[in-house]
């Protein structure tokens, strides 16, 4: 169980590393490459965009080819597309004007890779871990998404103080993307472990894939949590993709956007990792959720008035605290469609969100041809006003918090299996036994 959670982590670490590479350092970018921030935002977005199709494609190749084919399969991808964006700053190829667009074609073969990973935490858990650790494990393996959003975030603008070092943030970001396609590939043998550690992983056999869709589909407290949910893990990729083009027109610099985003993830695994012991212990999934999303959007409001540096620790504390116990109650309300469909669904849906969201927010924004104390390194267009899409973000934000709280109850219906399995296996055990007298 630990040398596949060991060979898996990297490349769900380096996924997020590799779509977050520009967002922290975006107007050096857009002065490097000669072009507008709106182009760099798309090297972000189209994470977004590939993975709604390929989100779908993803659910089936994890429930139906298995967990191994899955992790290998995106972890080289994620190799090609960090080498083929090294292209694009290769001095004697003199692509000129045609750099960005092997900055492009890179993040879609890197964005191809982010659903079969990202997927992947709750089957790993299910398959791999007793029920007693299923929390804690897919709190270990969701955590590479705020970790790997974390790196980026102090990494890029360490890397890139001028935007001469972009070239150099690009090779960086390659190496652990070849490590985690080497430890992927050599390292992952088995889709399943030997010896069944839960009564669920012992029945595993998911649904056809149309079959699950159509009762996913047909669920009401699924529906809910896709949307709600989906919605914040949208909210929480336009804050970490827009940090820094909203902190330095304000006039805080790279390494302060940078320093947020830590704070923000930091506080974000220590939220998830406290929620996780105490959802393990107690299974109060749905009590656990709705308490940290109506934190979270408080701490959305709040961020107006406060210190940027504790409202950024709070949001990513609440918030991301409730990611992996969120994907762990998609598969208990939704049993028994198979776990990798029952998260990519969600999944799918929080892309579609946040692509909505990014286009709607850059829609609000003003143009600023001159401000004396913005710290962006300015595009040819000037810096851009985030003031009005900031206040929007945290009115989502909250109006989502309250329709789930609201609206959303459950069953435990994975639990509930497990619960009559286990019970079921007693009573033959305890038959055995009595007839074992007579047979003496």
């Amino acid at each position: 169980m630990f040398l596949i959670s060991v060979h898996a982590y990297p490349s769900l670490l380096s996924t997020l590393q590799l779509w977050l590479t520009f967002a922290p350092v975006a107007d050096k970018t857009a002065a490097y490459f000669h072009i507008s921030l709106e182009m760099v935002n798309w090297l972000s977005i189209v994470y977004l965009l590939i993975s709604i199709p390929f989100g779908l494609v993803s659910t089936w190749v994890l429930d139906s080819v298995g967990l191994r084919c899955a992790v290998i399969l995106s972890a080289w991808l994620n190799m090609m597309g960090s080498i083929i964006r090294m292209f694009g700053i290769l001095k004697f190829l003199s692509l000129g004007s045609q750099s960005y667009w092997y900055l492009l074609i890179g993040q879609c073969l890197c964005a191809l890779a982010q659903p079969l990973i990202i997927f992947s935490p709750t089957k790993l858990a299910a398959l791999w871990f007793p029920d007693h650790q299923r929390a804690k494990a897919n709190m270990i393996a969701s955590m590479s998404n705020p970790l790997g959003v974390l790196i980026a975030n102090v990494l890029s603008p360490a890397l890139v103080p001028e935007g001469k070092h972009i070239p150099l943030m690009l090779g960086v970001y390659a190496v652990p993307a070849v490590t985690a396609c080497a430890l992927a590939t050599v390292g992952i043998h088995e889709k399943v472990p030997p010896t069944p550690p839960s009564a669920s992983a012992t029945t595993s056999t998911s649904q056809p894939f149309l079959m699950s869709l159509k009762m996913l589909l047909r669920n009401k407290p699924y529906i809910i949590l896709a949307v709600c949910f989906g919605g914040g893990i949208g909210t929480f990729t336009c804050f970490s993709a827009l940090l820094e083009q909203i902190l330095c027109e304000k006039g805080y610099s790279n390494e302060f956007a940078g320093l947020n985003g830590a704070l923000f993830t930091v506080c974000g695994l220590l939220g998830a990792f406290l929620l996780s012991l105490y959802v393990d212990r107690t299974r109060k999934f749905i009590e656990s959720t709705k308490i940290c999303f109506c934190l979270s959007a408080l701490a959305s409001i709040v961020h107006q008035a406060i210190t940027l540096a504790i409202t950024s620790s709070l949001f990513g504390f609440f918030g991301f605290a409730i990611y992996p116990i969120a994907m762990e109650l998609a598969v208990e309300c939704s049993y028994p469609v198979g776990e990798g469909t029952s998260t990519g669904l969600i999944f799918v849906a929080s892309q579609i969100e946040g692509v909505i969201l990014m286009i709607l927010l850059q829609a609000f924004t003003v143009r600023v041809s001159e401000d004396p104390s913005s710290t962006c390194a300015l595009d040819q267009d000037g810096a851009l006003d985030w003031t009005t899409p900031v206040l929007v973000l945290a009115g989502l934000c909250s109006a989502m918090a309250c329709f789930y709280v609201i609206f959303f109850h459950t069953d435990y219906k994975r639990l509930h299996a497990e619960t009559n399995s286990g019970d079921l296996v007693k009573a033959e055990d305890t038959a055995t036994a009595d007839l074992c007298p007579v047979a003496e």
